[in-house]
């Protein structure tokens, strides 16, 4: 199994940090991971996205041509990322901000609210950790129950006083899709 997932947005959407979060839970579960960040000069509000490839082996380049998976919190990274899938793959995107008017017909997509769910929380700041259960439900290339489990040791003790409001924004994410099997 080798999966390339690139997750995209703007600066300050969290994009990087979801990235650098499901890399360590891989870790952590035994697999071999990349993550090659990218950012623009402005990094909040500017563009930026990461590549993550997990694999059960030895992984040769971190670079993703044809990933498997794209992650997409705004419209222009819906638009540019959704062109570099793999035919057969899958577009998981913040239906918050992103109107899908263009998909290609060869790939799978899924919109999920974020930035709603995340108000709903109370925390606008977790939407990218909603992003990232539901990312783990549609992939299910981690355990969910591992990842939440090893999530205080993954955000540390810095992170500490959000590990509640994280943990809870994960699982919704993660419910959101269970709830949603079959489509928007």
């Amino acid at each position: 199994m080798l999966i390339k997932t690139i997750f995209s947005g703007f600066g300050g959407q969290g994009v990087l940090s979801t990235g650098q979060i499901l890399a360590q839970a891989a870790m952590l579960q035994g697999r071999f991971v990349t993550y090659l960040p990218s950012y623009g000069a402005e990094v909040r509000g500017g563009t930026a996205n990461c590549t993550v490839t997990i694999s059960d082996e030895e992984i040769a380049s971190p670079i993703a041509s044809e990933p498997e998976f794209v992650v997409a919190l705004n419209q222009p990274s819906f638009s540019r990322f959704q062109n570099l899938l793999h035919s057969g793959g899958f577009l998981l995107y913040n239906s918050s901000l992103v109107e899908p008017s263009f998909v290609r017909g060869d790939i799978e997509t899924r919109g999920v609210p974020i930035t709603e769910l995340a108000r709903q929380i109370g925390n606008v700041k977790v939407a990218n950790m909603i992003m990232l259960g539901a990312f783990i439900a549609v992939s299910s290339l981690l355990s969910f129950d591992r990842m939440l489990k090893h999530l205080p040791d993954i955000l540390g003790a810095g992170k500490a006083k959000l590990l509640k409001a994280n943990q809870e924004a994960f699982e919704r994410g993660y419910h959101f899709i269970e709830e949603h099997e079959h489509g928007d």
